[in-house]
């Protein structure tokens, strides 16, 4: 039930990757570009988190073990992107500020955890067990999502 102290959730939620955000709002850091986004978009999928943007850093460092960040995509307009995985944000009506309902993506797979593995520099990683059964398909690629 919807009250002025618990409001709905939006209705609808806006797909929006981390190099935009950034090209939206250059000048302001990470987290104030998502709290400017929401105020326009009240319910936002910010995908692409993790992998370092045209500032030279990621929009959020992401380990490299779980989500998918290297991956790569294309924008709308035809740009080249990076990332799979994403934060489901929605403002707060009742605090004014921004708050992070999931974070989730798309799960490594053998290709993208070395490669995240690699460019991160933790390749000895590859030794552990959980590395070992994601690199000899002994577990399914589901693990995370919160």
């Amino acid at each position: 039930m919807k009250t002025d102290k618990c409001p709905n959730l939006p209705e609808e939620i806006t797909f929006i990757h981390a190099e935009d955000l950034l090209d939206r709002f250059p000048d302001l850091p990470n987290g104030q570009r998502e709290t400017k986004i929401l105020q326009e978009y009240p319910a936002v999928f910010l995908y692409g988190i993790g992998w370092v943007l045209k500032n030279e850093k990621p929009h959020e460092m992401r380990t490299a073990d779980y989500d998918d960040w290297v991956t790569e995509t294309t924008s709308e307009d035809g740009r080249p992107m990076h990332g799979l995985n994403g934060d489901i944000l929605v403002w707060n009506p009742v605090t004014r500020y921004r708050h992070e309902l999931s974070s989730m993506g798309i799960r490594v797979n053998i290709e993208t955890l070395k490669k995240q593995l690699e460019l991160s520099g933790q390749q000895d990683f590859l030794h552990f067990p959980y590395h070992q059964a994601i690199i000899n398909n002994e577990i399914p690629l589901s693990i995370g999502g919160g």
